[in-house]
Formats: structure tokens, C-alpha cells, sequence
């Protein structure tokens, strides 16, 4: 079989545990504190946007982040099972006692907005008021306080994306991130899904959720430089305004980067893949087993129906 085989099969790290996510089913599983796997599934629903450019980025990243959250938090409560449970598991279960699974549903989603704000915070205002501020002290022109801009962006992201590698909890979901590369790599590879190949595979893949954030930062930079200097509020609330236009942006971009062997496909991907090198770690072998076993039941039966 080709190595130029791209597969749409994906997923995401979680607390112990990796979801994948085929053409027509997902799969979650989670080691559970015995250390034997517990999976669950899911199908996969296909809506109208999805073939709707520009449109269907915006969709697609809004339902990631929503069902991305629910896997956390699944996630957790099947790692930490038997453990004494702290403030957050007994508010969870009080939740669940007294609160309908609609209501629960609008509270995660209100959770995942909440995530957005943040980076929306990080990464669109405080850049612009800084520079803002560093503008009143050495003032400068429109095109140098678009540089230092981006400058303060990757800067912030940057050392945001360090600091998380620190906490021994997140360090361990980006192994689990290395085993889903692996794996993903062992079978666009075409070889048997075991430990001893996926062990072999690079932790590095080209389609990556951190390869579609380091894209919106870099294409941010540029897209917003035509954004008038005003006032520093004006300017945010402009970025705010052109914030679905970018995330659709940087969605084909990364689309068509993830299908082409162009120079330019492998100049655009390898920010993500350096990149990378903070979010994915080398996984254990009980780690590259869970991968094994979420991605397994994924798989399409004709691998052609897999093709990114």
C-alpha cells in the first residue's frame, strides 16, 4: 500500500484516553484506573455545511469544541473512577441528580464557549492592547504596530502552549496525543495496527488541531494588518467582527495543505508541525494500546472510503 495514502480518520487526546473519530463512527477509550480500556461509541452525523466553503470551518470548529468537551469530560470520570472524589466529581453528580440532559447539555456548551472567550482574550485583545500601550510610550506607525501585534501573538501563544506542557496531568494527554499521531501514521503507512509499528511512526502529522490554531494565528496576522489603528477598542471589535472569516480561512487552508505535495502545502504545514513538538510527546506502550483499540473500530471496511 502507499505511503501517500491520507487518511480523514482523526482524533484528540484526553485524560487517559484517546477518541477517534472515522467516516461513519467514533470511538472513545479511556484506561480505567484497573488498567483494563473502556470504550464507548458514537456516530458520526453528517450536516449541509460540510460542503459549504468558508462556512463549514466555522461549523466544524463550534461542534469540535462542544463534543470535544463532552469527551474530556467523559473522559475524566471514567480515569478517576474509585477515586475520593473532589468538589468538582460531587458538584458533577449534584448536577446530574437535579438537572435535566438538556440543561446539562446548554451548561457544556456554555463551558466550551467560555474556553473560546478565553483565547479570544489571549490571543485577539490583549495582543492589540499591549501594543496599544507600548504605542503611547514609543509611538510608531500603523505598519511596525502591526508587526509588534503579531510579534505579541505568537509570543503569548507560544509561552501559553509551554506552560501547559509543565502540569504532569497535561504533559500526559500530549503522549496520549503522540500515540493518536502514531497510530494514524502506522495505518496510512498500510501496516498491521501493533505496538512495534506504531512505536515507529513519527509523532509528527501534517492534519493536526495544532496545525489549524498555529494557522489562525499566522493568517490572523496577516488578514488583520488591513484593520484600521483608530482606537485600540475599534480595532478589537473589528478583529471580533472578521474572527468567522478567519477560522473559515484557515479551515481550507489547512484542507487543502492536508490533500496537496506542493512546495507551498509543506511550506504552509510545517509551522503546525514544529509546533508540534509542544503538544505531542512520545506516548508508552499502554498508550499506543488505547490508540489501538479506539481506532480500530473506526476503521471503514474499504480503506478507499477512509481517503482524506
Amino acid at each position: 500500500m502507499s505511503k501517500e495514502f491520507r487518511t480523514s480518520v482523526g482524533g484528540q487526546a484526553l485524560m487517559e484516553g484517546i477518541m477517534m473519530r472515522g467516516p461513519e463512527k467514533i470511538c472513545c477509550a479511556v484506561r480505567r484506573p484497573d488498567g483494563t480500556i473502556d470504550l464507548s461509541y458514537d456516530t458520526v452525523r453528517t450536516h449541509w455545511y460540510n460542503k459549504v466553503p468558508l462556512v463549514r470551518g466555522v461549523c466544524n470548529m463550534a461542534e469540535n469544541l462542544y463534543k470535544g468537551y463532552q469527551y474530556l469530560m467523559h473522559a475524566a470520570d471514567i480515569a478517576m473512577e474509585g477515586e475520593t472524589e473532589p468538589a468538582e466529581s460531587k458538584l458533577d453528580k449534584w448536577l446530574e441528580a437535579h438537572m435535566s440532559p438538556a440543561v446539562q447539555n446548554v451548561l457544556m456548551g456554555v463551558a466550551a464557549f467560555a474556553g473560546v472567550v478565553l483565547a479570544l482574550f489571549l490571543f485577539t485583545f490583549l495582543p492589540t492592547f499591549l501594543t496599544g500601550q507600548i504605542a503611547r510610550v514609543l509611538p510608531m506607525g500603523r505598519w511596525p504596530r502591526v508587526i509588534l501585534e503579531g510579534v505579541l501573538k505568537m509570543v503569548i501563544f507560544l509561552g501559553y502552549m509551554f506552560l501547559c506542557t509543565r502540569y504532569k496531568e497535561l504533559h500526559r494527554v500530549f503522549e496520549y496525543h503522540g500515540a493518536e499521531h502514531k497510530t494514524i501514521a502506522c495505518y496510512e503507512a498500510g501496516l498491521p495496527l501493533t505496538v512495534e509499528n506504531i512505536r515507529k511512526q513519527s509523532r509528527f502529522h501534517p492534519r493536526c488541531g495544532t496545525s489549524f490554531m498555529i494557522l489562525v494565528i499566522i493568517i490572523s496576522i496577516f488578514l488583520y494588518a488591513v484593520l484600521p489603528w483608530t482606537s485600540t477598542g475599534l480595532r478589537v471589535v473589528y478583529k471580533l467582527c472578521m474572527f468567522p472569516l478567519l477560522v473559515g480561512i484557515s479551515y481550507e487552508v489547512l484542507k487543502w495543505a492536508g490533500r496537496s505535495d506542493s512546495l507551498l502545502s509543506h511550506l504552509v504545514s510545517q509551522p503546525g508541525l514544529w509546533m508540534q513538538r509542544l503538544t505531542t510527546f512520545e506516548p508508552d506502550d499502554s498508550m499506543i494500546e488505547v490508540a489501538i483499540a479506539a481506532v480500530t473500530p473506526v476503521l471503514p471496511e474499504n480503506r478507499e472510503d477512509g481517503r482524506w
